[in-house]
């Protein structure tokens, strides 16, 4: 994925981000799939698989979108998940509560890779999580691509 420069990628600064997480099985383990979406355009802008949700991951997810794109005056929308607004207060990043609106862009997106991947649905079988995180990470690019 790294060598083939597949990772989600847009020249455009976003306004506003809508972030989320979703519980993924890999070989019977619980993963949690981070994902980063432009609610205009509908589009990934970065996703990673950490083998758990706690704010020095998410941490790490937001340093990865700072490095990709240009985010500092975006309002990151999120659910009331501590991990998101511990995180991004820590890290000076804007952010607004959101259970609808905007923020339902990110759900979407989580909705159509269950249902248009069928390699996926939920669980991946005799993968490695790295594996399965380079799948997402295409699904992402070939999502984006399709906008």
């Amino acid at each position: 994925m790294r060598k083939a420069d597949l990772h989600p990628a847009s020249d455009a600064s976003s306004d506003h981000v809508a972030l989320d997480e979703a519980v993924i099985q890999i070989n019977g383990q619980q993963f949690w799939l981070y994902a980063a979406v432009d609610p205009k355009k509908n589009e990934f802008l970065h996703v990673r698989l950490f083998t758990t949700t706690t704010t020095a991951l998410t941490k790490r997810f937001l340093r990865e979108i700072r490095e990709k794109h240009d985010v500092e005056d975006a309002v990151f929308l999120i659910d009331h998940a501590h991990h998101f607004a511990a995180a991004l207060q820590r890290t000076g990043l804007r952010f607004r509560p959101e259970r609808h609106g905007n923020r339902n862009a990110v759900q979407r997106i989580f909705r159509e890779i269950i249902r248009r991947t069928l390699s996926f649905s939920n669980s991946f079988s005799n993968v490695d999580p790295a594996t399965a995180e380079t799948s997402l990470q295409a699904f992402a690019v070939w999502w984006n691509s399709l906008n």
